[in-house]
């Protein structure tokens, strides 16, 4: 952290997270794995904030956990990674846990995750197994993968049914921000309330997650204006050293004001919305 130029983590556990496993499992290593990031984030709260893992196979265990790790343990939210097994994000079994994040007012994380095996072979496959798994993952397949899990929420009318529920995604908007203004396309025969690019604009937050482009940022802050942007890096997935990540948002073609507000003041923001009694 100090070799990049941040100053405080918010600490996860990675994809697949457990929502993979049998729900029994899935349940036990939520509890473990929270109450070991707790424990992590009271050594140094100076340095460290924690996401919650939930356990999705079990919807009513996993919205449970996440009123304990917001009001008891003291998380700012929970990370998810999009599907269940064969489940989509939007599927109406998710719904406790969207519910309980929107009464809390704890934003949930979207994190990319590999594309169904099916999909996998299918769209990314036949070029090679190193290139395969590339295109399949950091090339482009998670990226595809993480923006379709939530325009889907969108379409299921999920915000419509919890106004209050806020996300965070990576990588720029994983795809989805260049292509909002075709998207929106789909409100009609969704039967949405508003326009697909209104949600994003009162529901979704975006990070560059280490993809250290000027000209996303420019394209983030055209779409979405600087109060959805949260600054984060990628680690340990990339890393940036000699203060790299610090440099990007210090020689980014913005105001004080937005660069604080990016840097961490949105965050700020958004976790002071958490109701935590």
């Amino acid at each position: 952290m100090d070799e990049t130029g941040l100053d405080v983590q918010v600490l996860s556990l990675t994809a697949p997270g457990v929502q993979s496993l049998e729900p029994d499992l899935a349940v036990a290593l939520q509890t473990a794995s929270n109450d070991l990031l707790a424990d992590t984030v009271r050594r140094r709260p100076d340095r460290f904030q924690g996401f919650a893992t939930l356990a999705t196979p079990d919807p009513s265990a996993a919205a449970r956990e996440l009123e304990r790790a917001v009001t008891k343990l003291g998380m700012n939210g929970a990370m998810l990674f999009g599907r269940t097994r064969d489940r989509n994000l939007d599927h109406r079994d998710n719904w406790p846990i969207f519910e309980a994040a929107s009464a809390l007012r704890a934003p949930l994380y979207i994190h990319p995750q590999s594309p169904a095996p099916a999909v996998r072979d299918a769209i990314y496959g036949g070029l090679g197994e190193a290139t395969d798994a590339a295109l399949a993952t950091f090339g482009l397949g998670w990226h595809y993968e993480t923006g379709v899990q939530i325009l889907r929420m969108v379409l299921a009318g999920v915000f419509d049914r919890f106004p209050d529920l806020q996300l965070i995604t990576g990588h720029w908007g994983e795809v989805v921000l260049f292509y909002l203004d075709r998207i929106d396309n789909l409100a009609g025969p969704a039967k949405l309330a508003h326009p697909v690019s209104d949600y994003f604009r009162r529901h979704v937050s975006v990070t560059p997650s280490g993809v250290w482009s000027q000209r996303y940022l420019r394209w983030a802050l055209e779409v979405l204006g600087p109060e959805r942007i949260l600054f984060s890096s990628d680690y340990p997935y990339s890393f940036t050293p000699d203060g790299g990540a610090r440099r990007f948002l210090q020689d980014a073609d913005l105001t004080d004001v937005d660069r604080a507000a990016i840097a961490y003041g949105n965050w700020e923001r958004l976790i002071a919305n958490i109701r935590r009694d």
